[in-house]
């Protein structure tokens, strides 16, 4: 017999967001990690039994929360990151020149692949392992080509444009 998955949303919902929360400790992430149990549940339904449902969810969101911290961790949020979301979302046509002319220092003595690189990892969100394989390099050789362009740019971040 199938999981009443609805009734346990309503039933568990709260508790299972409490414990997202306290896990997490970000709202969004914790309403995502929420919405990931659930949709678990439902995948699994039909193996799971109906005994102590409320100690089943603690447990999925625990795991699920715990996921989103090692993959967080595995793939940290670097402040270049932020800065090069910037330059490429920037609307006003100075503020683009500007953005432009950053980019173009940053990457004046760069290899074509070493752009596509910083591309992939640091505006496509790809681990290092993902770019090696993309390009056909060592995760070694991925590191070596970023370490230099993130010294660049925190150098370029303090001369003004």
């Amino acid at each position: 017999m199938a999981i009443d998955v609805e009734n346990y949303y309503r039933l568990y919902g709260p508790m299972v967001l409490r414990r997202c929360r306290k896990l997490l400790k970000d709202e969004q992430l914790a309403v995502d990690a929420m919405q990931d149990t659930f949709v678990k549940l439902i995948r699994h339904d039909k193996t799971l039994r109906h005994q102590a449902p409320s100690s089943l969810l603690y447990r999925m969101a625990t795991n699920t929360c715990l996921n989103i911290i090692r993959s967080k961790k595995s793939r940290p949020e670097d402040p270049n990151e932020a800065l090069v979301r910037c330059l490429v979302d920037t609307g006003e046509s100075e503020a683009r020149i500007s953005a432009r002319n950053m980019l173009g220092r940053l990457f004046r003595r760069e290899k074509a692949s070493t752009r596509t690189i910083a591309v992939l990892h640091l505006l496509d969100g790809m681990t290092l392992e993902e770019v090696a394989e993309e390009v056909g390099m060592s995760v070694s050789g991925v590191r070596k080509r970023l370490r230099p362009l993130r010294a660049r740019l925190k150098e370029l971040e303090g001369v003004s444009l």
